[in-house]
């Protein structure tokens, strides 16, 4: 029996593959991705869950499955954390909602993660050029699970940036996931509590949470404050009379 080679293919077709699979479509499908997550969020308007609650034929072990899931799948289309963890709160109580919103975490992040790496790596990874993104990625593919679990526990670090940013790096999945729940446990904790006791404002509990919340983000502001004079001269700048110092090598690189 004679094989029959298969006829090659088209030039234009060829071509029109090559652009749809190469590293900047892709990225444009990212883009794409997260502006329609971002409308959608807009338009659906989360924070009602706050309000009107999860729909009462729901309960049980069926419930917290399903929230963990649409937790996990709203956090990836840039749904704010926060008000997904006062829900968890709201709706479980603190036990359960804290099971529920490290778990929708943990799932949310993987996703972005996955995306972030499919989509956006191989484009992203030219462009790190400039010596504080170069030491941003060597620090994440090197110290992946130190400082990932820094990043989550660190007040300020957008969610999203911070899944989307160790995509693009080297750092691997285990490292990231593990990082990513562990981390995020107390400031989610202070969220679910402060939403389990909505209903009573001034109680103990409520304001030791609100405090938990707001105490370590005004650390944290004040923090990066005081680093960023302290930053400014070893990354280049002025000197005192006015003139232009060269950048000095980052520590480590």
């Amino acid at each position: 029996m004679l094989d029959v080679a298969a006829p090659p293919a088209n030039p234009a077709v060829r071509r029109a593959r090559a652009v749809l699979l190469s590293p900047w479509s892709r990225l444009a499908l990212l883009a794409a991705l997260l502006t329609g997550s971002a409308i959608a969020v807009w338009l659906w308007q989360p924070q009602r869950l706050l309000v009107h609650g999860w729909p009462p034929q729901l309960s049980g072990v069926t419930a917290a499955a399903l929230f963990t899931a649409a937790y996990g799948v709203g956090t990836a289309a840039l749904v704010p954390r926060p008000l997904l963890n006062l829900a968890a709160g709201a709706l479980f109580g603190v036990q359960t909602g804290l099971v529920t919103a490290v778990g929708g975490t943990v799932i949310g992040a993987g996703i972005a993660f996955g995306l972030g790496r499919l989509l956006g790596q191989e484009a992203l990874r030219r462009l790190l050029r400039g010596r504080w993104l170069t030491a941003a990625d060597r620090q994440l593919s090197d110290h992946g699970f130190r400082s990932m679990l820094a990043i989550r526990l660190f007040p300020g670090v957008p969610f999203a940036a911070a899944n989307y940013c160790a995509a693009v790096s080297r750092m691997g999945w285990l490292s990231f996931l593990l990082a990513t729940g562990l981390g995020s446990v107390p400031n989610t904790a202070a969220y679910v509590v402060a939403g389990s006791h909505a209903t009573t404002p001034t109680s103990p509990a409520f304001l030791l949470a609100l405090a938990f919340i707001a105490v370590p983000a005004v650390a944290g502001a004040l923090v990066a404050w005081r680093k960023r004079g302290r930053m400014r001269p070893a990354w280049g700048g002025q000197d005192p009379a006015g003139h232009e110092t060269p950048p000095k090598t980052p520590p480590g690189v």
